[in-house]
């Protein structure tokens, strides 16, 4: 943990597009940007033309990708950007429909921004429209960060931009970037926190553990807002523990769901967790896409994980922990409104009585699910080569 820092929640983008954009207009030295998906979008045409401002204005600013995520940003896009002086980087290439070979799926989750060194932004929006269609928002956090937790934050992003141009210099004309020299990000306040990553070399469980662990000390609650919710049993095994010690556990989970297979191989879970009293709520007011959580009154998270397998096992990830009573406190008042006005609480009534039919459907979507992450070559920590759970 780091201390004397400065953590702010912004919800959804109407709060975190602005500050992202405004942060862009005042940087002076670099900016360095990752996202999963970037589209040409309005929101993406205002982000692209506050990163070519800077690079106009002399700021090194490094667009990083993800080549499956933003497969379809036109080229045009990408040739406005380079055109001011943006430097952009994919990661991978686009994912073949007819592989699953484990280095196709490693794909770039993180969604995070740095300028100056002394400013971070990290949580779960992708550069792209939040409203997608729908009547309200996707439901969604990031945090901006500020003081000391900034040098480890762009520590991360400038190591993953230099291994790619690396990567790209194998067989392609890279990217020249040079290091400035920049000041020592300042106390900015007085929280703790730590800044944790899930990568294929030194952190692939980081962000895992860091859960596990804050809910096997949990004493009074868990609030889990998850957009993906498919953990390995390991994961299941400690909230169920904690339910049973008498904490309260909340799970909120998408109603309205943008992807049919995780949402319906997560339902195959739900059977055990009623029985141990958890509370799952849907949220069926927009998509959820938040990845956050509470555990009793001072831990908290933000970030890009899901707690599935392709993001625990195979995906970038990046999380802001932050043991603050205030800000936890911010945290669990938005998601104690967003479970009162806008999801539906499971019951274990309601539950049983489902047809068999949507049994069926769920555990099928759990057995393929489980396939293609044990053919990409991972099988997720505590998931048993035979378990799926009937009583669902």
């Amino acid at each position: 943990m780091y201390s004397n820092n400065k953590i702010t929640l912004l919800h959804n983008g109407k709060e975190y597009f602005p500050a992202l954009e405004t942060a862009f207009d005042r940087a002076t030295q670099e900016i360095y940007l990752e996202s999963y998906i970037f589209e040409n979008d309005h929101t993406g045409r205002r982000i692209a033309a506050a990163l070519r401002r800077a690079a106009l204005r002399g700021v090194k600013a490094c667009l990083l990708i993800d080549g499956f995520g933003s497969q379809d940003l036109p080229k045009t896009m990408i040739e406005y950007l380079e055109d001011g002086g943006v430097l952009v980087l994919k990661f991978r290439p686009k994912i073949s429909p007819w592989t699953l070979k484990r280095q196709r799926l490693r794909r770039l989750h993180r969604k995070l921004a740095v300028i100056d060194r002394n400013l971070a932004f990290v949580g779960g929006m992708n550069i792209i429209d939040d409203r997608t269609g729908l009547d309200s928002p996707q439901y969604d956090y990031a945090v901006r960060v500020e003081g000391p937790l900034v040098k480890v934050i762009h520590a991360s992003a400038h190591r993953l931009w230099s291994r790619i141009v690396w990567l790209r210099r194998l067989g392609l004309v890279s990217p020249q970037v040079k290091e400035r020299p920049s000041a020592v990000p300042q106390a900015a306040g007085n929280m703790r926190c730590s800044f944790l990553i899930r990568d294929n070399f030194h952190h692939r469980r980081d962000i895992e553990n860091a859960y596990l662990k804050a809910i096997g000390l949990a004493k009074r609650e868990i609030i889990l807002a998850n957009a993906y919710f498919l953990p390995g049993l390991n994961f299941r095994h400690a909230l169920v523990a904690a339910a049973r010690r008498g904490v309260r556990v909340v799970l909120l989970l998408q109603g309205k769901t943008d992807h049919r297979l995780v949402y319906y191989a997560s339902r195959a879970l739900f059977g055990t967790l009623l029985d141990a009293g958890i509370e799952i709520y849907e949220y069926h007011q927009s998509i959820l896409h938040a990845k956050v959580a509470v555990i009793d009154t001072s831990w908290a998270t933000v970030g890009s994980s899901n707690l599935d397998p392709f993001s625990l096992l195979l995906a970038l990830e990046a999380n802001v922990v932050v043991d603050d009573p205030a800000f936890s406190a911010t945290l669990k008042a938005s998601l104690s409104e967003a479970i009162t006005m806008g999801a539906r609480r499971i019951s274990e009534e309601t539950w049983r009585s489902q047809h068999i039919l949507l049994r069926l459907v769920s555990w099928l979507s759990y057995g393929l699910t489980r396939f293609m992450v044990s053919i990409a070559g991972y099988l997720p920590q505590g998931w048993p080569k035979k378990h799926i759970n009937t009583k669902s």
